[in-house]
């Protein structure tokens, strides 16, 4: 990785504020553990940010926590209650994750200058700390976790010597500790953001049968009920039924290319609905996810429901990249990459209003906010009927993600924690 190649993109400035903050942690040795190597946002994250950070002079590194299904079983549903849904918590499931963390805390290296955590998985390291700065990454929305589980966790996050969250309101003041507000970004020169060839995307659209000529509406995102691909779904049937009663009338006076659009729509109700999301190890739920959603969508001849490999990040570019309109109509949502990654392509992004997604679209300015199916509906046939508001708020909507959720700007963050951390406690070289 070279630092320079993000300045044509960030701007020169953004590189020189990142490497001044790395000057004075040159040689600290920075870990980061997760839950898994591949699949999920937070891999994704420590992919970009881990090289960075070595980049910069910092001995940066990355290891995961191993458990058995059990475990991740039980740490799905413990993220599910930190999301406020009501799950049953029981001692086995406690006992599987005491457990698991003690048998990882012997056999990882927590020897580091400067621990991230990252997450509820490997949250309970902390209680085999033998020295360092130890800082807890929650990526989840804990705004109105459930109150039992949070009760549970806390008692561990409460140990670690500062808290990083996404969005103000996921900060917890009953935490007793420095808590750090810092939005996730994504990586402009990975695989799954750079520029495509057109013929590249043409050719991945149609290995999946899909119709370059047609508009396609596209959620990314792992299959997860508060994803809710079967609301995309009954927002994307409720759009068929309506393209048979729209008004052309304006449309054939303005926009040739509508008035095209539209009388194939007309003609042969062709709008291709497009759910797409890979697997992560740690998220058992994601196959039953993935089948329910097939389940519900097989009869119906212009939807598309992909389980992708976890690495198919050039693929998935290109089918954003191909798509007319983008969707995240999540329940609860920590914060949304999804999202930045569609802004960042220049796409008009339909997203739930929840969580870290009303942060990012600036509702009518880069994007739209729905609240339910019905909206998410209407918002589809106006950005449908509307290939200039498409334009502008994709224009938009990019330039907002150059701005704030670039990795470079990601990095710089983590190391005023770092550098503040140091500050108030020493760390021995």
């Amino acid at each position: 990785m070279r630092i320079e190649d993000y300045a044509p993109i960030a701007g020169a400035d953004a590189v020189e504020s990142l490497r001044a903050e790395a000057e004075r942690l040159k040689g600290r040795r920075v870990l980061h553990i997760n839950s898994t190597f591949i699949g999920g946002g937070v891999a994704e994250l420590l992919k970009a940010i881990v090289p960075m950070m070595g980049a910069l002079g910092l001995k940066a590194e990355w290891n995961i926590i191993t458990g058995d299904d059990e475990f991740f079983n039980a740490t799905k549903s413990f993220h599910n209650a930190l999301h406020g849904t009501p799950v049953t918590i029981t001692e086995g499931m406690i006992r599987s994750y005491e457990e698991t963390n003690r048998r990882n805390a012997k056999e990882l290296d927590l020897s580091a200058d400067c621990l991230f955590i990252h997450d509820p998985q490997p949250a309970m390291l902390i209680e085999s700390r033998k020295g360092g700065f130890w800082v807890w990454r929650c990526h989840i929305d804990i705004s109105s976790p459930t109150d039992a589980v949070w009760s549970y966790l806390s008692r561990h996050v409460r140990k670690y010597d500062a808290a990083v969250v996404h969005i103000p309101e996921y900060a917890k003041p009953d935490l007793g500790i420095p808590q750090h507000v810092i939005p996730p970004s994504i990586d402009p020169l990975s695989e799954k953001n750079i520029d495509l060839p057109k013929d590249y995307i043409e050719s991945i659209l149609r290995k999946y049968d899909l119709d370059p000529e047609l508009p396609i509406i596209t959620q990314v995102s792992r299959f997860d009920r508060l994803k809710d691909p079967v609301g995309v779904f009954k927002a994307f049937r409720q759009v068929k039924e309506s393209v048979g009663l729209l008004d052309f009338r304006e449309a054939f006076t303005r926009d040739r290319y509508v008035v095209d659009v539209f009388r194939t729509l007309r003609e042969r109700s062709l709008i291709q609905l497009v759910l797409v999301g890979g697997s992560a190890t740690d998220d058992p739920e994601g196959y039953r996810v993935y089948k329910e959603v097939l389940g519900k969508a097989i009869s119906d001849r212009n939807v598309f429901v992909l389980m992708l490999p976890p690495d198919a990040h050039r693929e998935i570019n290109a089918i954003q990249r191909g798509s007319t309109i983008l969707i995240q109509k999540s329940l609860r949502e920590g914060f949304g990459l999804t999202v930045t990654e569609g802004m960042w392509k220049g796409k008009a992004v339909i997203g739930g209003m929840t969580g870290g997604i009303a942060h990012q679209i600036r509702d009518g300015e880069t994007g739209f906010l729905v609240r339910s199916v019905n909206e998410a509906a209407e918002r589809i046939l106006y950005l449908l009927r509307n290939p200039k508001e498409r334009e502008r708020l994709g224009a938009a909507a990019k330039e907002h993600v150059r701005r704030n959720y670039l990795v470079t700007r990601h990095v710089r963050d983590y190391l005023r924690v770092i550098g503040d951390g140091v500050s108030a406690n020493p760390i021995p070289n």
